[in-house]
């Protein structure tokens, strides 16, 4: 009966890394299509750019050796540690939202994040594809990095005030980060 259901989840999920917060993993420098990303520790990673959600890719194995899940709040990062908890604000809504990083990408010029699927719904950019974003790194409650590593939302956060988001618009027009 045991080797029965070995077999079983062997066919149910193959070869993957079980939902972690260890080993966080830095990596090597990787070129993809004549770019090379360096990762690297940054802990106090903040930046302004664009994020695009991604889902197509669902059951297939993340740059940390998790399964894909796409309903669940997750992103990939070209340079941060595996995983990373980021707080990534839509700068057209003052939304704010915990993610946890657990792939590489994107790969597309000019974005920062790639959300899941989960991700983007919760943000409110899933119906536009991609929007302006400030991804910055955070040491989220054990209780909000237990609740993501399940696939869960952490906890909501309050939007940002108006008068914030203006100066973070203005810095992305700027092209500063």
């Amino acid at each position: 009966m045991s080797l029965a259901l070995l077999a079983l989840s062997a066919c149910a999920g193959g070869n993957y890394r079980p939902v972690a917060d260890a080993p966080v993993h830095i990596g090597p420098a990787y070129s993809i299509r004549g770019t090379t990303y360096v990762p690297a520790a940054a802990p106090a990673y903040d930046a302004l750019g664009y994020a695009s959600w991604y889902g197509s890719e669902s059951g297939n194995r993340t740059a940390n050796g998790e399964k894909f899940r796409p309903g669940w709040i997750t992103a990939a990062h070209t340079t941060l540690p595996l995983p990373t908890y980021v707080e990534v604000t839509a700068l057209d809504s003052g939304r704010r939202i915990i993610v946890r990083v657990n792939d590489r990408g994107p790969f597309a010029r000019g974005r920062l994040i790639d959300l899941s699927r989960g991700a983007a719904e919760q943000l409110g950019m899933k119906a536009q594809g991609h929007a302006p974003v400030r991804v910055r790194r955070v040491e989220p409650s054990e209780k909000d990095r237990e609740r993501l590593r399940k696939g869960k939302p952490a906890a909501s956060l309050t939007r940002v005030p108006e008068r914030e988001l203006l100066r973070l618009r203005a810095q992305l027009a700027a092209g500063g980060s």
